[in-house]
């Protein structure tokens, strides 16, 4: 009989992918927040007591020893006197408006629309002139009110996965994912606002955002031992993209994950609505592609390899729809060009604004779609480099928005 020698680090991968983790491992209690519940704005707490502010709660009959209540008796409310006259209100809301009484009504809508162009290597194309934009919603062109070019500050959540599931202490998926997030971190800019989020079971806020990259190196060596094997991807992103809807400027989700979601309270196509209506850029980046090669050439079973093509097509799905991009690096060399890429199309963009023909206060989602055509042939826009050569662009651009609801 012939015995082949299995490597260490190769066996302790496959256990990892195949979900056996130490038992040890299972109990802990992962990384601590250091601040509040904040990250733009604190989630919304059901209030203590269902009384009105102003109402006090009733006095309870005291009881004796012989367990024998003695009712009090309740005062009435003393009744205004008859000869007190209302006095009468001009501002009581009417059943039906006075014919004479004017009514006003606004229906402007303004839609603001980022769009990155990056050529076949990431790089963004500067000084294209607002002619060769175009604006489609719903299929139909709209007319560009405004038009500008600039290069601002980022406010970038890093949202990572950190769970027991592929992040064990000291695994392959626990040293590319400190990796990548440290990597990530060195690339910001001075006046780059940035938070520093960790999920598994729940999302965890470890560093509010600051533009000091010191309290973010902080919160990440708290990212040691996960506390969970579970990995609620859905949850946790739709949560970060509601509070920082509100944020203006340039904004985005940076997203380092497996992809995989596991217990979420929110389907797919729900976190996918809720994504389209934040309007928050996510640009994903999967983690563990090596591994996952490794694994499918020794023969990773069907089931989980769907589970990977399919966390692949939702990470995808995410970054598209939202107007980020999706990232599958296959080794740690790559992580450079994916954060240029990515530092790219979101300080160097180009912003769009118009005033949509479709007025209908619907709530409805409605499309958008921008090209880059030549206004004198209508097809599209060609664009050569300093040897005159075509290059091959990607348009960036959010999905579209939703339309605002009739006021009641």
């Amino acid at each position: 009989m012939k015995f082949r020698f299995v490597p260490a680090a190769f066996l302790s991968l496959a256990l990892m992918l195949n979900g056996f983790m130490p038992r040890a491992l299972w109990g802990q209690d992962g990384p601590q927040p250091s601040t509040g519940d904040s990250v733009s704005k604190p989630r919304h707490k059901p209030p203590s007591s269902t009384l009105p502010p102003d109402t006090e709660p009733e006095a309870q009959p005291a009881q004796n020893n012989d367990n024998d209540s003695v009712a009090q008796p309740k005062k009435s409310p003393e009744k205004p006197a008859q000869d007190e006259q209302q006095i009468p209100s001009e501002y009581k809301k009417q059943k039906e408006a006075s014919p004479n009484q004017p009514t006003f009504s606004a229906n402007a809508t303004t839609v603001s629309v980022d769009v990155s162009v990056l050529d076949d290597k990431g790089r963004f194309i500067p000084r294209i002139p607002q002619g060769n934009f175009r604006v489609l919603e719903d299929g139909v062109p709209q007319q560009i009110s405004a038009f500008g070019q600039s290069e601002a500050p980022m406010t970038i959540c890093l949202l990572i996965e950190f769970s027991a599931r592929f992040q064990a202490f000291w695994s392959w998926g626990w040293q590319e994912t400190l990796q990548a997030s440290y990597g990530f971190l060195s690339t910001l800019k001075p006046d780059d606002n940035v938070a520093v989020v960790a999920f598994d079971l729940h999302p965890t806020i470890l560093s509010d955002f600051s533009p000091d990259k010191n309290k973010a190196q902080e919160a990440m060596s708290r990212l040691r031992i996960p506390g969970f094997a579970e990995s609620n991807l859905f949850d946790a992103l739709t949560d970060m993209a509601d509070r920082m809807s509100n944020i203006e400027g340039r904004k985005a989700i940076v997203l380092l994950a497996s992809g995989i979601d596991t217990f979420s309270k929110l389907t797919f196509d729900k976190a996918r609505k809720s994504l389209q209506e934040s309007g928050v850029p996510i640009y994903t980046i999967s983690i563990l592609q090596v591994a996952r090669i490794m694994a499918e050439s020794n023969g990773m079973g069907p089931i989980q390899e769907m589970d990977f093509l399919q966390a692949d097509n939702e990470m995808r799905t995410f970054a598209k729809e939202t107007g980020g991009q999706a990232f599958f690096p296959r080794f740690v060399g790559e992580y450079p060009s994916v954060y240029q890429q990515i530092e790219s199309a979101l300080r160097n963009q180009y912003s769009l604004s118009y005033h949509p023909t479709n007025v209908a206060r619907d709530g409805k989602f409605r499309r958008i779609k921008v090209e880059l055509v030549n206004p004198e042939t209508n097809e599209p826009l060609r664009i050569v480099n300093q040897k005159n050569k075509s290059v091959k662009y990607t348009i960036i651009a959010k999905a579209g928005y939703n339309a605002p609801k009739p006021v009641e």
